[in-house]
């Protein structure tokens, strides 16, 4: 019996090894940099304190990506684009058959080009 309860008082073994990370990052994402983007990274990571990769990850997390453009922004865009291509059009005939013919025409176009920026301006968020 006292070689049981000497047995008991031993002190446990350590399990040998690195012990086990809580977060196992296995995934892996390639990005190409210039060496100027490079450099940047690493100074501002070193200025943190950390590796690239971590200042990399915290960096990712926390940026706010805007979509470009909505659908419905796009259209507006070509649609700004034809009336521009129709005014440049218009101009063209008042100098050949006279600015007063053309007034009515140039004025109308004038105001859809006005509703179209105040639509894309309101849109700007």
């Amino acid at each position: 019996m006292t070689a049981i309860a000497e047995n008991n008082k031993l002190p446990k073994r350590r399990t040998p090894g690195r012990p086990k990370k809580t977060i196992r990052r296995s995934d892996l994402l390639m990005v190409r940099l210039t060496p100027t983007e490079r450099t940047l990274i690493e100074g501002r990571a070193k200025k943190a304190g950390l590796k690239p990769s971590e200042w990399f990850r915290r960096a990712a997390k926390s940026a706010k990506v805007f979509p470009r453009f909505t659908t419905e922004e796009s259209g507006w865009f070509r649609m700004l684009a034809g009336l521009a291509n129709n005014l440049n059009q218009l101009t063209h005939l008042a100098h050949v058959a006279g600015l007063f013919s053309l007034a009515l025409k140039c004025q109308a176009m004038l105001r859809q080009i006005e509703e179209l920026l105040t639509k894309i301006s309101s849109h700007d968020g």
